[in-house]
């Protein structure tokens, strides 16, 4: 530890150094740090005015408690708790003022950060409770089913931050979140005992704070809501009772299975999906992975020297994922599953594999599954392709050259199958065993479903029954699983300034989103 960061730990030992430092110094100054909440000071005065006429007339709701770490999670959840207010619930925001959740603070720092948190968050006294973790005593003992719980929250955060599945536990990120999860949990649980509400609401729930909090939470039998984004813009995925990245959509599925789509719902369907494979976000995503434009199967199949074999495409997943924790079945990780595939199409030159890596791989921190497979297999053979995240190939047109896909959780797998593809599913992934993939609960029967596949390509086709079963499930998917939302979290603020809180609180604002905020507040979402 070097002598600034030193004198910075014993400082924040001592009373009232941090604030202070934070009186002479920052007060009413913009923030210097990461974390930063301006643009929430900046615009709480004006939603305040607008949301304050609407929560006083209001009918008294349920006793909510948000929870939030991250400033960009704050000032979201800030924005979802006025509202809730503006619908008549009694919210408490419960927070914590970390700018990084992979890198310590000192105690100076965190107390200085808090402070300023503190300033801007009291502008949305009186519609909100604020509460600081900082102040929160901790339960001096906690359930054991809830020590085991951030165990697994911390095992999964070291896999998020190095997106690496390997962990030791002895790992300095490890150690660092397996104190603050165990510290947000002790408060949680001691927090949510002393004033126990009607439901907890955490955004995403699976790793961090997040996590502790909502376990906590799930051991005194608080009903909880988590909630997630994902890639399509006024669009969120709620989990009520479980994580919301496991997209559980049983229930949905058993209302919807027996549909025909109608031409208005496959006409839907068919633009966002074409939609989808292109490079500009437009005003349906927040986001897109394609970085390069379509180019057709044909020009793809010559830029990447394939010939007329059949090509059976493996399009992978990104270590760490959200989207991949605590999916496996019968493998022990993404990267057993991917060497153990290339050593097993390496004695079949009658096809070619090709091997897509993720396109977010580019912006990867840990180690690439390009490395794993050459670790795994030093040179590979002419029929097995690798091409690595940063090539300029989009995977929209390897799907057009595909006779047999290979996934473990990615959702380019549902799209091969309303493509016709046959896919073969490694993973826990949502759309497995819906009736139109071709699913292994073991290793051995995993082979065997494949080998007879490579035996019969052709006759691996979806039927036509098979083809209209994926495409009702991709619509229950992307157009109905995914509840309409006024703000992003990617663009919280321009979504602001389209959908301001005067406008989600007017009828013609509540006849869009009312429902999923009241569904967040806890409410039975039908469908």
């Amino acid at each position: 530890m070097n002598g600034k960061i030193l004198v910075k730990e014993l400082l924040g030992e001592l009373p009232l150094t941090a604030e202070i430092d934070w009186l002479l110094r920052y007060r009413g100054k913009k923030s210097k740090s990461r974390f930063n909440l301006d643009a929430l000071a900046e615009h709480l005065p004006e939603i305040m005015a607008q949301v304050t006429p609407h929560a006083e007339s209001a009918p008294s709701g349920k006793k909510i408690f948000f929870f939030a770490s991250w400033h960009y999670w704050i000032m979201h959840t800030v924005l979802s708790g006025l509202t809730l207010r503006g619908l008549g619930h009694d919210v408490t925001l419960g927070y914590l003022p970390y700018s990084d959740y992979d890198l310590p603070i000192s105690r100076f720092n965190l107390r200085r950060q808090d402070l300023y948190a503190r300033h801007v968050l009291r502008g949305a006294h009186p519609l909100l409770k604020i509460v600081s973790f900082l102040d929160l005593k901790p339960a001096p003992r906690i359930p054991a089913a809830l020590t085991q719980a951030v165990e697994r929250i911390t095992f999964y955060d070291t896999q998020y931050t190095l997106q690496r599945e390997e962990v030791t536990g002895s790992e300095p990120v490890y150690l660092l979140r397996r104190e603050r999860n165990l510290a947000a949990a002790r408060k949680a649980f001691a927090c949510f005992q002393k004033n126990r509400p009607d439901v907890v609401v955490v955004p995403n729930g699976m790793i961090q704070e997040y996590g502790a909090v909502y376990e906590a939470a799930r051991c005194l039998g608080i009903p909880t809501v988590t909630y997630e984004f994902g890639e399509q813009d006024q669009r969120v995925w709620l989990g009520q009772e479980r994580l919301v990245m496991f997209h559980l959509t049983g229930e949905l599925w058993a209302e919807r299975q027996k549909r025909k789509l109608n031409a208005g719902q496959r006409a839907w369907l068919e633009s966002f999906l074409a939609a989808r494979q292109g490079i500009t976000s437009g005003d349906k995503f927040a986001h897109l992975w394609q970085k390069t434009s379509r180019a057709g199967g044909d020009k793809v199949r010559a830029d990447l020297g394939l010939d007329r074999r059949p090509v059976v495409l493996l399009p992978t997943n990104v270590f760490g994922d959200s989207a991949t924790l605590g999916r496996t079945l019968f493998s022990q990780s993404i990267a057993e599953w991917v060497t153990g595939l290339v050593s097993f199409f390496a004695n079949r030159p009658e096809v070619q594999l090709v091997i897509r890596i993720h396109p977010a791989e580019s912006r990867s921190v840990g180690p690439s599954i390009v490395d794993t497979i050459h670790q795994a297999v030093a040179s590979l053979p002419e029929h097995i392709r690798l091409i690595a995240p940063q090539e300029k190939v989009n995977t929209y047109d390897l799907m057009e050259i595909a006779d047999l896909a290979l996934v473990y959780t990615t959702t380019a797998g549902l799209e091969m199958a309303v493509r016709g593809i046959p896919v073969l599913v490694s993973g826990d992934a949502h759309y497995r065993k819906k009736g139109f993939t071709l699913d292994a609960d073991t290793w051995d029967e995993y082979f065997a479903v494949l080998e007879a596949a490579l035996a019969d390509l052709p006759g691996q086709r979806l039927t036509p029954e098979q083809v209209a079963r994926a495409w009702n499930y991709a619509y229950c998917f992307f157009a109905e699983y995914p509840r309409p939302f006024p703000w992003h979290l990617e663009k919280i603020w321009s979504s602001l300034e389209k959908r301001p809180l005067s406008y989600v609180l007017s009828p013609q604002g509540r006849a869009e989103y009312e429902a999923t905020f009241q569904q967040m507040a806890g409410a039975a979402i039908t469908w």
